[in-house]
């Protein structure tokens, strides 16, 4: 089944201590699709000023990727310019233009809005909301957040939050959103606000997985490099709804525990290289042989 998702589509200038990349496709919508469109189709709603570079959209294009939700306005496209330290984590932010994502009221093309699966990729709440308001009967609802939105907007999250079916967040977003310094404690108060599911992303240190039940920890893949830590996330994402609709059963802790791996996976080859440069050559063989190995390493 294919997947519909809501999210920024932009341009990102990247400095890590292994180089820099000017002008390069990035976006949480970008990273989203171009994961999740190594499993089903997905369609992207998302807006970009008249500046977008054809070449671009034409990648989206080239691995399956349906850009017709994507709205070109009359003016500058989102762009995040951003520098890396060694340690790969927390970015510094060196300049943000909003362009014409500050005025994107999105619309859902008529013929998907009957998907059985949607994903809110890290947005204003209000954006996630009215894509939401424009889908019939969605059989599974995922969300993804950060820390801006958990302070700034944190009543119309929570109504966010009850109407989804699994929420994707970070560690110390979790810890931020439930006010409880424990991750396991922090789960528990965070699907009591809705979400039946919740995966809390912890970096290199892989992910953990949460029912009211069950609990499933995975571990991150290793790598020998590193070069761009950019949409690791969003492509984790991708990966597991990805997964979990080509799959299209019932919500499963153990078909969800395969998504995980796969999002894991996916995620794996995105750092390797700077911007969506990965994802866009990415082979479903590399795939298949690094699911493998990472069956071996978690013992799954």
């Amino acid at each position: 089944m294919s997947i519909v998702v809501v999210g920024s589509v932009g341009i990102d200038t990247i400095e890590t201590p292994f180089g820099k990349e000017e002008n390069v496709l990035g976006g949480s919508a970008s990273y989203f699709s171009l994961a999740a469109s190594n499993f089903t189709d997905v369609h992207v709603v998302s807006s970009v000023g008249n500046d977008f570079p054809s070449a671009y959209s034409e990648l989206l294009y080239s691995r399956g990727v349906d850009t017709e939700g994507i709205e070109v306005g009359a003016g500058e496209t989102f762009r995040w310019e951003g520098r890396y330290g060694y340690d790969m984590k927390d970015p510094e932010t060196i300049s943000v233009t909003l362009g014409v994502l500050g005025s994107f009221d999105p619309v859902v093309p008529g013929k998907h809005r009957d998907t059985k699966y949607l994903f809110l990729a890290n947005t204003d709440p209000e954006i996630q909301m009215k894509v939401l308001d424009q889908i019939n009967s969605p059989r599974i609802v995922a969300c993804d957040t950060m820390n801006f939105w958990i302070e700034n907007k944190p009543q119309r999250l929570k109504e966010l939050l009850g109407r989804v079916n699994i929420l994707i967040i970070n560690d110390s977003e979790a810890r931020q959103l439930s006010e409880e310094s424990l991750v396991t404690k922090a789960a528990k108060k965070i699907m009591s606000m809705g979400p039946e599911f919740l995966i809390v992303k912890r970096g290199e240190h892989g992910a953990l997985l949460f029912s009211q039940e069950d609990l499933f920890c995975a571990p991150s893949y290793l790598l020998e490099q590193v070069l761009d830590p950019t949409g690791a996330g969003d492509t984790f994402a991708g990966g597991f709804m990805g997964y979990v609709a080509s799959q299209d059963k019932n919500l499963d802790f153990a078909g969800l525990k395969k998504g995980v791996a796969y999002g894991s996976v996916i995620a794996s080859f995105t750092v390797e290289d700077f911007s969506v440069r990965r994802l866009g050559s990415l082979r479903k063989e590399e795939i298949k042989e690094r699911y493998g190995q990472f069956l071996k390493l978690s013992a799954m």
